[in-house]
């Protein structure tokens, strides 16, 4: 099944493999673009957690969240889940190593940030006093 954006790639002419890596693109950016992916992981980068340790470490995530969060992590193949047979049962959750790959590449954005912070909030500042703060950006015609 195609989706509608690999429909309009498709029209467009876009090769049959490259409209499957642009959508595989797109839904990995959503992915990891989502807070809780970049939490989770974060917090994973330390080592193996139980669902309950995991949960007091992401501050704000809700159980519920973070279920779906650790099943969507874990069908990218970022996590594993562990069940130990055990009373009462153990369940733990890891990085994979492409889990620890995606971490890498999260602790380089942190430091992007971080190193031009001050460069990035004065920029925003300046856009939010400038005269075209309040004017909406029109696609050229």
């Amino acid at each position: 099944m195609t989706s509608p954006l690999g429909g309009e790639l498709a029209q467009r002419g876009v090769a049959p493999d490259c409209v499957q890596t642009i959508e595989l693109v797109r839904d990995v950016l959503t992915r990891v673009g989502d807070k809780w992916t970049l939490l989770t992981v974060t917090v994973l980068a330390s080592g193996p957690l139980r669902f309950t340790a995991l949960h007091e470490r992401v501050a704000g995530i809700s159980q519920r969240m973070l279920s779906q969060t650790l099943r969507a992590l874990t069908r990218d193949g970022l996590v594993t889940r562990t069940a130990y047979p055990e009373v009462p049962p153990r369940v733990e959750y890891a990085l994979t190593p492409l889990g620890r790959s995606l971490s890498e590449a999260v602790d380089g954005l942190v430091h992007w940030i971080r190193d031009h912070q001050s460069d990035i909030a004065r920029n925003r500042d300046e856009f939010d006093q400038g005269p075209t703060a309040n004017t909406a950006i029109l696609p050229h015609a």
